[in-house]
């Protein structure tokens, strides 16, 4: 990906273009000077009528966002290096706000917040450019979330359901793996009508790097946006990134399209708010962050929805991620974006630490939406899937003291290890529905009550093998929505003993 300075010469040149048909000229009043730069801002004077939020422009190809109006002075968040700039420098009005192209052009690109492309190709031609800031759409504009939007993540899609126009935060530490479920998200797409878009917030080059590498080996990319605004980038680069990312992506759902956008991540995003915020001289509020920073992450996640079909009736889902320190989810950054989304996700560092990967903590995580939009073979299989891990947790808590146990008890920590044990999946092998539903079901049925754990990974093989294999009208009927009636049923259960060599034998209440 080359640097920012790299690309400023052809910086707004489509800007260029569409400035010269709606202001053919521009008179004093419109010229200003800079009086300061500091890390990402300007402090600017001579102005007699700007608008806030307008786009302006130095010399050089630099621009910036009018923020901190006052009769006397005004503050710019710079969006590009400031290291060229001087006091004294000029600078003039534009009379737009910042946008970005939108538009089949994007997909299977790379592109910087301002949309252009970082990733070595061709010129973006696209024929429209949105604002990146929108109005979220009206209350009754929108429907409610009725359709699944899977993961391919079997903790995910069984316990903390996700529905297409919900808002899902994935929150934990660093490095307990949210970027991993937000990206196996995106590739279990390949094969729907879902697009993509992730955007990076704040990341090292070679983190995104790698993402983007996984998507382009996944087969994902050529259906996904990738919007980056690296760590190493100005500030208000990375402050405007999710909402031009969250632009590109509405022009699809005004389309009808459905679109699951990831944004990576809004804690980052919030420091560097934070940081312009002090340095245009706002009153700072809870740990320095300006008083707004609530408003900043509400109105971007509003965005999502799923919108009725007289208006378009496509759907924007989104996928937060936020960090933590030392687990504290309740920090203030966590606890906004917490109130904000419809549930989340947490990923847990002591079942990171232990191996169980994903490192999803099933009895924090939470989906205040998508249980409604989740299929019904789910309810079937995983209705009571949440409160009997939760169980088996105390359980196997209470068990560490050594107390002699009884044989129910014992009964339930077997099986709640062989839960937990098909609960866990390596990275990219994205499961499809059915094949869910029949390693779920012989865990919770007591089927697998009699293996080794460590012979529970061949044992899900042959599982998912005869789902493949003899049960392919039962598995069309599944993933089509289809409840999964008493007859079904007991035909899933008699092939999956089958598969494990038990025949006939137990009743699989063991």
């Amino acid at each position: 990906m080359s640097a920012l300075s790299d690309l400023s010469g052809c910086l707004f040149d489509p800007l260029d273009e569409a400035l010269a048909r709606i202001s053919p000229r521009i008179d004093a009043a419109e010229i200003a000077r800079v009086l300061s730069v500091g890390n990402g801002v300007a402090q600017v004077a001579g102005f007699t009528d700007l608008h806030a939020d307008e786009l302006v422009r130095f010399g050089g190809g630099v621009v910036g966002i009018a923020s901190s109006l006052s009769q006397r002075q005004i503050g710019v968040i710079v969006l590009g290096d400031t290291g060229g700039l001087r006091p004294g420098d000029r600078l003039r009005r534009t009379g737009r706000v910042v946008d970005v192209p939108v538009g089949e052009a994007l997909l299977g690109r790379v592109v910087d917040a301002l949309g252009r492309p970082i990733d070595g190709g061709d010129r973006i031609e696209a024929e429209v450019r949105h604002p990146v800031e929108q109005p979220a759409p009206p209350i009754m504009h929108r429907d409610p979330v009725t359709t699944p939007l899977q993961t391919g993540i079997k903790a995910v899609d069984a316990a903390i359901p996700i529905g297409r126009g919900q808002r899902e935060l994935i929150v934990g530490d660093r490095q307990t793996g949210k970027t991993a479920i937000a990206v196996d998200a995106i590739l279990n797409q390949r094969d729907t009508d879902v697009l993509s878009v992730y955007c990076a917030i704040g990341q090292r080059a070679s983190a995104v790097a790698r993402v983007v590498q996984d998507l382009r080996e996944g087969g994902a990319l050529e259906r996904t946006i990738v919007v980056v605004a690296a760590g190493d980038e100005a500030p208000g680069l990375q402050f405007i990134a999710p909402y031009a990312a969250t632009t590109m992506a509405e022009y699809f759902m005004a389309k009808g399209r459905d679109v699951l956008i990831t944004y990576d991540d809004l804690t980052r995003h919030a420091r560097a708010y934070r940081e312009l915020s002090l340095l245009l001289r706002r009153p700072p509020g809870r740990e320095a962050y300006p008083g707004d920073i609530f408003y900043i992450h509400a109105r971007l996640l509003e965005r999502a929805t799923h919108l009725r079909d007289e208006h378009g009736g496509g759907s924007l889902t989104a996928l937060p991620v936020v960090e933590t320190q030392a687990q504290n989810i309740s920090a203030y950054i966590p606890t906004n974006l917490i109130s904000i989304t419809d549930g989340q996700i947490y990923l847990s560092p002591e079942l990171f630490e232990k191996g169980h990967l994903p490192a999803i903590d099933i009895g924090t995580s939470v989906s205040r939406v998508g249980g409604k939009a989740q299929l019904s073979a789910y309810r079937a299989v995983a209705g009571n899937l949440r409160l009997m891990y939760s169980q088996f947790e105390e359980l196997e808590s209470f068990a560490r003291f050594g107390t002699q146990l009884d044989e129910e008890t014992r009964t339930k920590l077997t099986r709640g290890r062989r839960v937990r044990a098909m609960l866990t999946q390596h990275q990219h092998d994205h499961m499809p529905v059915p094949e869910q539903i029949a390693v779920l079901l012989a865990a919770t049925e007591g089927l697998l009550d009699d293996l080794e754990l460590d012979d529970l990974e061949d044992a899900a093989d042959k599982l998912r093998r005869a789902v493949r294999e003899k049960l392919s009208d039962l598995a069309e009927d599944i993933a089509a929505g289809e409840p999964l009636s008493d007859d079904a049923r007991e035909r899933l259960i008699e092939t999956l003993r089958d598969a494990l060599g038990q025949g006939d034998a137990g009743d699989g209440d063991a």
